[in-house]
Parts: structure tokens; sequence; C-alpha cells
């Protein structure tokens, strides 16, 4: 059996990393040991490593075909194996990014001034997509179904942008949940992207107790579309590749028209493909591996919290590597909170403003234990201090 060594740090400063070298363009502060942008601290798997390598050495890298077989049946094959769901390849589409994706989908569904419903806290890159492109965006509070169908229901609103799972809560969402987001979507003609770049993630000892993702695939009515890479749970974001499911064979069309003629991306990068290629065939028991480990950081999390404010109730997320936790109870500003961070703990972790909510921070713990550690210390004695005064 395999074993891998996630304790073993990696220096990752002086390599353009948006988390350790441009942590200064977020936090005013250079030098700050970051918890912030969500990639992780961990080398890629062994497999997709050997893969890309192989690849380099090859020399060429000439024009590249998505559609080839190798790519969409590594894609079926983790469908099918992942979460027991069959796919139909020929609805696949390839893009950059899932939100180069989510751009596009909402150019076709939408038009500027158009309401986009979304979860409440949102990752900020959605409000970025949705607010750049002219449309409105239409906030409700995760959990609240009245709320969702209350903004469904508005005659202008044209699309719900579903993070499943969700960031940066962590929440799996339920079969029943989904169903009924399937229903209120299709009854106010509302079309659904659904972004499950996060689903890999979900945690085994929360599938174990009966809690697993499930694909939208499986719910999608009307005018869906699910969009999802494999460069978050294998920490390759920056090889830039992402793919998707359409479910109306028009839409599909006018997708790919759209991506080949409008912005000029026939062809991908084949370094991703390769990577997605070599995860999704070879890379699933380094996942689960990663998948314990992280879950010990997130229930070091846990312990720490409890320990010192149990009023907080923290529990880890059912999925990902981001401890979403709300310090509304211990009523400590944010302001001064961030201060604290960065002046004395010289640590930058993401205030919750970042994802429209106050109170809260998003702590990432992608990363060697003893630096998910220094993390969570950090962030409890700045705690004590503002409570202390």
């Amino acid at each position: 059996m395999t074993t891998y060594d996630f304790d073993a740090p990696v220096d990752r400063r002086g390599t353009w990393s948006v988390q350790w070298d441009g942590v200064a363009d977020r936090f005013g502060v250079a030098g700050l040991l970051p918890f912030t942008i969500s990639d992780m601290d961990f080398t890629s798997p062994p497999e997709v490593l050997a893969a890309l390598r192989r690849r380099v050495d090859h020399g060429v890298f000439g024009y590249t075909d998505w559609r080839q077989d190798d790519f969409r049946s590594a894609v079926r094959h983790w469908f099918r194996s992942r979460y027991d769901t069959g796919i139909d390849t020929d609805h696949l589409v390839y893009a950059p990014s899932v939100l180069s994706q989510l751009s596009q989908l909402l150019r076709m569904w939408s038009e500027p001034g158009d309401g986009v419903v979304v979860h409440t806290p949102t990752y900020d890159g959605f409000r970025k997509a949705i607010t750049g492109l002219g449309r409105e965006l239409r906030g409700v509070p995760v959990g609240d179904p009245a709320a969702l169908e209350a903004q469904l229901a508005r005659p202008d609103s044209r699309v719900l942008v579903l993070c499943s799972p969700h960031n940066p809560t962590g929440r799996v969402w339920t079969e029943a949940e989904l169903t009924e987001t399937a229903r209120l979507a299709e009854s106010y003609g509302v079309a659904v992207v659904s972004d499950e770049i996060h689903a890999d993630f979900v945690h085994r000892d929360f599938v174990a107790e009966g809690r697993r993702h499930l694909p939208w695939t499986r719910f999608g009515l009307g005018r869906w579309a699910l969009i999802t890479s494999a460069t978050k749970a294998f920490n390759f974001p920056a090889l830039s590749g992402s793919y998707g499911i359409i479910g109306d064979p028009d839409d599909h069309a006018a997708f790919v028209r759209r991506m080949e003629t409008g912005e000029g991306l026939a062809s991908p990068a084949v370094l991703s493909l390769t990577a997605h290629i070599a995860a999704y065939r070879e890379g699933a028991a380094w996942l689960d591996a990663l998948d314990t480990y992280v879950t010990g950081n997130l229930r070091l999390v846990e312990e720490r919290l409890t320990a010192a404010f149990p009023e907080i109730g923290w529990r880890p997320p059912g999925a990902g590597y981001l401890a979403w936790i709300d310090l509304r109870p211990l009523g400590v500003g944010d302001d001064a909170l961030q201060r604290e961070l960065i002046d004395r703990e010289r640590v930058a972790i993401m205030p919750g403003t970042t994802y429209g909510c106050e109170g809260f921070v998003r702590l990432n713990v992608g990363c060697p234990r003893a630096k998910a550690e220094r993390g969570v210390d950090a962030l409890v004695r700045a705690l004590e201090r503002l409570r202390v005064r």
C-alpha cells in the first residue's frame, strides 16, 4: 500500500504563488503566514506528476483536442466510481476554468440587469463574475428554502448559481434539498448552474454517515449545467482547465460554438488534460489519504476552538479544507481581529466580509499539520486578547 507524506513542508515562496507571494496584495503586509486562497500546500499526486513528466519529456506541445476518448472516458470513470452516477460524455464541454464557464453561461442565459440567485455567504468569484457582467446578485441564506423560492419567483430572476458542496461553508446538500431546488427552478423557469468543484472533497467519515455528494445530473430539469474540475481536489489549479456537462443539446452546441469562435478557445492546455486523466484514473488512493489527513486538521481546529471558546460550537464541514467559523458569539469586531492577526500574530486569515458576512473567518487548513496548528493557535490567541479587552 502506498503511503503519502503530507507532513513534509513545501516552500512555495518565490513561485509566484497568490497565497504566499501575493499576500501583501490583499492584506497590505508582506511575509505573513497565509491561510487564505483555496489552494493547498501539498504537492499533487505522484501519479499526476509522473504523467506530466512523461508528457513534458515528449517535447511537443501542439494544438490539442479535448474530445478524445482518453479524457472523456476518464471523466465517465470518475463519476461512476466516485458518485455511482452515469453521464453522457456527448454533453461534455471544456473551458479554462469554472468561472469562465459560469461567465459564458450567464451570457447565454441572462441579460444585463437580470437577477442571478446565489446562496450567502457567497464565494467572491461568483460575486465578481455576476456583477462584472452587469447582472444583479440576489443572495439567499444557506438553508432558507422560503427565501430561495422568493428570489426564484421574481420575474426577472434568470439563473441560480448553486455551489455544491457550498463554498465557504462546506455544506453538502441533501437529496431532498437538491430535489426541491430543481423543482423550484423549473417551476419558475430559472436556469441552474451547479458549480461542483469541491465535490471530490466530501469527507469520507461524512459519507459513512449517509451524506454524500449527488451530482446535479441526477436532478437537472429544464435548462441546467454542471461545471467542475479536478484542479481543486488534486491541487493543480495553475494548469488551468475545467469541464462541464450541459443538459440541453442546443445549449451544449451554443456553448461550444461560443468558446471556439468568440473566445478563440478551441484547443485546451495539454498539461491540464494530462493531469485530469491521471487524477481520475490513478489518483483516488492519494485523494482518500489526503482526505483522512485534512479531516485530522479540521478536528484539530475543532479541539482548539472548543477548548478555548465552547460557546462557538464549531464543527468540521462536510466537505473541503476550509474552516468557516462563526465568531459572532464572542462579540469581536472584524477590523480589530484582522489587526491582531496581521500585526501581532503575523498570519493572514480570510475575513468573512470577503464572502458578504461579518463576524466570520475562513481558515484554510489544506496544509501540513504543523502549519495548521500555527494558524488556529494564532486565531485563538488573538481572540483571547480581544475578549479580555
